[in-house]
């Protein structure tokens, strides 16, 4: 009995193991980029003061991790480059009222109909046949935009714009599947707009 507890157990700890979020974006991508780029040297174009916070640095360097990967190196400010890249992210708090109906303080039982132990007393929703309640829950609508200018003509070259909607309230928790969402597949189609589903980092706070 107990060899079959633990392996009950072992059993459940994988399957909650195998479980992760999904994070659903909408990306949606533009592109002139050339295909034979020889040279790619960039930099972050300097964001309003108001905007150059820590958390707006956390997420560029999420976006330099990314063009580090596909092969561009950061100029630094001593370089010369010839791509700019500029990034921008919002976060709207959506409150939704959420409207519910729950049963009736009477239910049918051995002994016929009986009250419930619980019961609303005054409630202007309440019905016979149950009562309507509310709650408000909140949606968070998340925006990533980032792209890239060529800095000898400033012609734009890459768009690219993220948009997700969820109820997970940390913005640092999702950001870095949207960066990575931005980058799927770079440079992406052009002018088509995609829904990119990946894993969670369970470990992002």
């Amino acid at each position: 009995m107990k060899r079959l507890l633990i392996a009950a157990v072992a059993g459940l700890s994988l399957l909650l193991g195998g479980c992760a979020t999904t994070v659903r974006s909408h990306v949606t991508t533009f592109s002139q980029l050339p295909a034979n780029l020889a040279d790619k040297t960039y930099v972050f174009a300097a964001p309003p003061a108001p905007d150059d916070t820590l958390e707006f640095r956390s997420y560029q360097n999420l976006v330099r991790g990314e063009l580090t990967r596909l092969g561009f190196q950061d100029a630094g400010a001593s370089g010369t480059p010839t791509i700019t890249v500029n990034m921008r992210f919002l976060t709207t708090d959506i409150p939704v009222q959420v409207v519910q109906i729950n049963p009736p303080p009477y239910y049918y039982g051995y002994y016929g109909w009986r009250r419930r132990f619980w019961g609303p007393f005054y409630d202007p929703f309440w019905t016979g046949g149950g009562y309507y309640s509310s709650h408000i829950e909140h949606q968070f609508r998340r925006e990533l935009q980032v792209s890239m200018t060529s800095v000898k003509d400033n012609q734009r070259l890459w768009d690219v714009t993220v948009r997700n909607m969820s109820r997970e309230e940390s913005t640092p928790r999702i950001m870095p599947a949207l960066v990575r969402s931005a980058f799927e597949d770079f440079p992406g189609p052009n002018g088509q707009a995609r829904v990119i589903e990946l894993k969670l980092d369970e470990n992002a706070k």
